[in-house]
Order: C-alpha cells, then structure tokens, then sequence
C-alpha cells in the first residue's frame, strides 16, 4: 500500500540491513543507522523545490494540495508547537525544557515544506560550542560549570519560516539632496586679541526628482513561529539558503520539527512591510545625490509566490539555582547566542579590589 500524503513526514525510515530506525546523519546527504552504520543516500529531485502561487492559498486560507496532516503536542508553558517523532524520547519541549504530554499531542494539517536546510554539525559538536562558552564565562558562578549540563538537554530542532517572492514595481516622488560647502566667518581670541577665521559648513542643495522603479525581490525571510519564551536571537538568525534542498522528511530524522504558529496570511502582511522597505532603498538608490527624500511611494506586487522552509538549530534550557537558561546554536554555521547567570559576589569582590587599588594609590602618593 502507498503511504497517503498525510502520511510522508512521519513515516519512519527503517535500517535494510538490521531493521532498526535510521537517522539523518548531519552534514552529509545520507541517513545514518547506529546500530550497524548501515547508510542510505537521500535522493534529491532533478526538479529542485516548488514555489507555491500565493494568491490561490490566500482565497481559500490554504489550499489543499502540497498540505499534509502531522501529530502535534502544544507545550502549555511557552506555546510552541512541536511535531515529535517516535525516535525523541524525552518528551521534554526544546524550547523551555517543560515537559510534554503524549495524551494531550492532535493532530492538525500543515503546509509541507518546500525546502529544509539540513544540520551540519551534530548534537555533540553543539554541545562541545555550548561548554567552550560556560568555560569562558567572565562573572559565571563556579558551581555553574560543575552544574549538570546534560549533553542530551541539547536537541536539534528545524525551525519554521516563510520565505516570499515577487516582481515589484513602484512608482516615486521625492527630493535629490546635494552637498556643498560655504565659508562661515567667526571670531575667536588669540593671545588676547580678537580674530575672524573661517570655518566650512556644509549646506545642502534639494531638487525635485520622481520615476518608477522594478525588479525581482527574492526570499524575503519571515519567521513563522512565536513563543512566550526562548525566542531564537538574531545574532545566529543567519543562514546561507542557497543550501537549501528540496524537501524530504528523511532529513527530519532524529530531530524535532517546530510548527508555524504565524499563518501565511500573517507571514505574508510582514513581508509586505519588508517589500515597501526595500522599494523605499532602491528608490532612494535611483534618486541619487547624497541624501535624499521620499515624498510619495506607490507599489505593487505582481507574480507571488512562496514558501514553507525549515532551518537548523540547537537548542538547549538549562536551570540554574531555580531559574531557567537559554542557549541557541545556529545548526549550520555554528554560531552560538545565549543567556548567562552573573555572580554577585564576583563582580562585588572585583568592585571591591579595585576601590581599595585607588585607596592604596592615593595613600602611596599623597605620602
């Protein structure tokens, strides 16, 4: 019997050689048994990802072809919706460690991905970034680094975003502004006398300028998913999409996949803030000048398109002294964001030494 497509992503990958669950193997293109180190190529479509007509999934608030139904659970704490498959034991949610109820998991339709950017670092190498951190924590408390830091608290985790794509043309009216400088006279006094000097100030020249502007905007990239807590940072919100593939759920093995809590309605009125932003920079760009003024600018938006894509990060939520700490890797690049706890009485003690420094220094000098 053929797999229904309601079925595909949470279809288990199985060993052929000893029968156990297969696993994507970060880095590469295969899938990865553990148990016998069997490996199975993923295979990629000649025909790349699909970008999807957004107008016709906008009328009917999601059409139903490339849409597919998943088993979600609903942390309660934080809000995140978080598609685990049979091989994440822990039932624990990335994103704020609460746990998980199996009972409570449902089942709800998505839009399939179109495209997944695959981890290339592993659990481990993220756990060894995570504790080259702590080991360098200025103010960190000693106990922290002796904490129970579990490597296994470390979990893979594809992100959801929505990526937009459209031919733009605007219209614009505005202002060139041209620098140049004048010579301002001022008076100042040397050695008592009063003097007049000159000093260039500079002034700028405004002239009416108006046109119309094109091109192809690509990618426009909006997060797809809101959380009460552990929101990921933008200092690793940067991917290299050109790496992207067509979406397979082999590439879903042995990670927890996120599901978009921000509708495509929602993702694509952000898109369009960004869209009006990037035809206010090109305008200005056609202006010219050094500076310049938007008095009016007219836009559209023609031959839309979009995307459901998923992106690689680590994520861990470690509690120290009762309170709850985030830290984020970047899957692909391996870059790392994350919260810390201070010491008190560190940083009182460093205070502390160097007043008495500046005491021990004005007593050595005024002696």
């Amino acid at each position: 019997m053929q797999p229904t497509l309601q079925q595909k992503s949470e279809l288990k990958k199985s060993c052929s050689n000893c029968g156990a669950e297969l696993l994507y193997a970060p880095g590469t293109t295969e899938l990865k048994c553990d148990y016998c180190d069997h490996r199975q190529k993923i295979l990629t479509p000649e025909n790349g990802y699909d970008e999807l007509d957004l107008k016709s999934y906008l009328d009917s608030m999601g059409s139903q072809s490339h849409s597919e139904v998943i088993t979600i659970l609903s942390c309660k704490n934080c809000g995140a919706n978080q598609h685990i498959e049979e091989n994440y034991k822990s039932l624990h949610c990335v994103y704020c460690n609460s746990p998980l109820i199996i009972k409570d998991a449902k089942k709800e339709e998505w839009i399939l991905p179109g495209a997944v950017l695959p981890f290339q670092i592993d659990q481990k190498k993220a756990f060894q970034i995570f504790a080259k951190w702590v080991d360098k924590l200025w103010w960190a408390p000693n106990k922290l680094k002796k904490a129970t830091l579990d490597p296994q608290n470390t979990k893979g985790l594809y992100v959801p975003f929505w990526t937009f794509d459209a031919q733009l043309f605007a219209t614009y009216t505005g202002q060139r502004g041209d620098y140049y400088y004048i010579s301002v006279p001022y008076t100042t006094t040397v050695n008592g006398k009063a003097v007049t000097r000159f000093r260039q100030e500079r002034r700028t020249r405004w002239t009416p300028a108006s046109g119309n502007i094109s091109g192809f905007v690509d990618d426009t990239l909006i997060k797809a998913s809101l959380q009460k807590t552990g929101v990921i940072p933008k200092k690793i919100s940067h991917w290299n999409l050109n790496a992207l593939q067509p979406f397979d759920s082999s590439y879903l093995a042995g990670f927890v996949t996120e599901k978009y809590t921000i509708t495509l309605k929602e993702g694509h009125l952000e898109a369009n803030k960004e869209a009006n932003r990037i035809a206010d920079r090109w305008a200005r760009r056609d202006i010219g000048g050094d500076t310049q003024r938007i008095s009016s600018l007219d836009m559209t938006l023609s031959e839309e398109t979009f995307k459901h894509i998923l992106l690689p990060v680590f994520v861990s939520a470690y509690t120290f002294k009762g309170k709850r700490y985030n830290f984020f890797v970047n899957g692909q690049t391996g870059e790392l964001s994350g919260k810390r706890p201070y010491s008190f009485w560190k940083i009182f003690l460093f205070v502390l030494s160097i007043i008495l420094m500046i005491v021990v220094i004005v007593l050595l000098v005024n002696s």
